[in-house]
This record gives C-alpha cells, structure tokens and sequence, in this order.
C-alpha cells in the first residue's frame, strides 16, 4: 500500500536531497582512504584499489539500505528507484574524481588536492541544501566540513599508526 503523502514529497523534496547523502558519503569515504594510506610503502595503487573497492561495493551496499528503508517508509516505487540510481551515481561519480586525481598527480600533491576538492564538494553540498532555509549555510557548510576534518585526521592517524606497527 503507497502513502499517499509519497507523491507530495517526492515533488517537494529539492534535487539535492537525491544526491547528499551519496556525495557526502564519497567525499569522506575516499578522503579518509586517501588520508590513511597515503603514507604506506605502494600509495597509489593501495589508494585507487581501496577506493575503487568502497566505490563499487559499499556503494551498492548503501544504495541497497536506502532502497529498503524508502520501501519500508512506503515511499512510491519510481521514488525508490530514483533514490537507489542517483545515490549509486553520484557516489560512483564523486569517488572515481578522486581516482583521477590520484592517478594524475604526485602522490603528496594528490593527497592536498583531494582535501582540497573534497571540502569544496561538502562546503557547495552543504550551501546548495541551505541556501533557501532559515539556517545559516556558511555556520552548516563549516560544520559539516569540521565533522569530515575530525574524520579525516582519525583517518591519518590510525593509518600511520597501523603501518609503523605492522612493517
């Protein structure tokens, strides 16, 4: 049985709401891959597989869980499907740029411009979803960005510590 409310919400629902949570996940995700194995013996390599790994298997495993929570909300079945796709997409998307950017440049020039990249990608993220409500979306893109920080130093740390302990 389909909420009647389903329709109503999926016209009312922005663009963003469709690709957020896929984005953000990449963008932190691959970030703190890059940030935790950057210091190891074979970077690239190490880096591109680990993110090409997260990129095809946890992705689907994501898309998977929002397609069976919407399910469960009763959310309209084109909704479902549209919400699986641009999840799975935008995530695929957002992580082979950072492939790219690993495979093109010097491993301590890529790892800088993935920050870079990735904190640009959550700061217009964040503004995007913002910039028509009530909230301050410069405080929230900050917020959001100080939260993907936290994850990101927790990532060079364990991973540097992983290494020195294990070589």
């Amino acid at each position: 049985m389909e909420n009647k409310n389903s329709d109503v919400n999926a016209v009312a629902r922005p663009y963003q709401t469709k690709v957020s949570f896929g984005v953000t996940s990449a963008v932190i995700t691959s970030l703190a891959l890059i940030t935790g194995l950057d210091s190891i013996a074979h970077p690239k390599s190490s880096i591109i597989g680990s993110i090409l790994v997260i990129a095809l298997a946890d992705n689907l495993s994501d898309s998977m869980g929002i397609h069976l929570y919407l399910e469960s909300e009763h959310i309209a079945g084109k909704e479902v499907w549209l919400a699986t796709l641009t999840n799975y997409l935008s995530r695929l998307g957002v992580s082979l740029s950072f492939v790219l950017l690993i495979v093109f440049l010097p491993i301590r020039t890529a790892v800088l411009c993935s920050i870079i990249w990735g904190f640009a990608v959550l700061a217009g993220m964040s503004y995007a979803i913002q910039h028509k409500s009530k909230k301050n979306p410069f405080y929230e893109a900050l917020v959001h960005m100080g939260l993907a920080a936290l994850v990101i130093i927790g990532s060079h740390f364990a991973g540097s510590f992983l290494i020195d302990k294990f070589k």
